[in-house]
């Protein structure tokens, strides 16, 4: 099953986007760090993450939970899907991205 987990947002300025999404938006805030900063939203995490010249100010990516991520990762000629990072662990957590029919990058989460 493959689900949308996270959206990131990267943020200027960390404590400026938590604060606008917590106080202005109404959302809880699940954890708050200088590198990555997650808020609630129910089903979805919206997370912040640092601007960089390859992620600006404003932008956005899409974050999927999958049930068998190296299994999909496997299957990526069969499907044809680009990874720009395979699945490594990261933060106890096996993590990937890989490049949408668009060419934008998507994260993706796993076991």
């Amino acid at each position: 099953m493959t689900r949308l987990a996270y959206v990131i947002k990267f943020v200027a300025d960390m404590d400026k986007g938590v604060a606008f999404y917590r106080d202005t938006m109404g959302l809880a805030v699940k954890m708050h760090t200088p590198f990555w900063s997650e808020l609630d939203t129910g089903e979805t995490v919206l997370a912040l993450h640092p601007a960089s010249a390859a992620n600006p100010a404003g932008s956005s990516q899409l974050g999927f939970n999958l049930d068998d991520l190296r299994g999909f990762y496997d299957r990526r000629e069969e499907t044809g899907v680009t990874f720009t990072a395979p699945p490594a662990e990261q933060h106890g957590t096996l993590l990937a991205r890989m490049l949408d029919c668009e060419g934008a990058e998507v994260s993706l989460s796993g076991r």
